[in-house]
């Protein structure tokens, strides 16, 4: 009769047992299953959100960068052409600088040859004047000496010639 009792109460305890268990089950789901359930998911989109603003951050970041790299490629760019714009004008004014010194150097030049040229003048008229000086005394001489008059203009004629050529 033991075994009986047994067998006759263990299927309505276990029925029991199994109620209650699905029962505390259905409690635990709607009750502590559901929020942590929507906690979890809160956690999880909140975790999504951070992983897509970080990814956000790391494409604007690289943006960023890339436009800096190009701003700092543009600004040597430009630089460089500065230099380079810089480094003709440059020469161009070392150019100019020759040609104006190679334009007074011409231009001293032609003052002094012209300088030149009129001490030459100056020394010519000097030298005719003391020509003119010494064929007054010639003829002096030639009055004094009674020379005739071809010979007087031979004189003057060999001295002046002598005058021109060492000139």
């Amino acid at each position: 009769m033991g075994t009986l009792d047994l067998v006759s109460i263990v299927p309505w305890e276990i029925i029991t047992q199994l109620i209650n268990l699905l029962l505390l089950f259905l409690l635990l789901k709607h009750f502590l299953f559901k929020p942590v359930q929507n906690i979890l998911n809160a956690r999880q989109a909140a975790i999504d959100k951070s992983y897509a603003d970080a990814d956000s951050a790391l494409n604007k970041a690289e943006e960023l960068r890339d436009e800096y790299e190009k701003r700092i490629s543009d600004a040597k760019a430009e630089a460089s052409d500065i230099v380079k714009s810089a480094t003709r004008k440059a020469q161009a004014n070392g150019e100019e600088i020759i040609r104006d010194a190679q334009a007074q150097a011409a231009h001293l030049l032609e003052k002094a040859d012209m300088q030149i040229e009129q001490e030459k003048k100056k020394a010519m008229n000097e030298l005719k004047d003391e020509i003119s000086g010494i064929a007054v005394d010639i003829a002096s001489k030639v009055v004094e000496r009674e020379i005739d008059e071809k010979d007087h203009e031979a004189l003057i004629s060999e001295f002046i010639k002598g005058v021109g050529e060492a000139s």
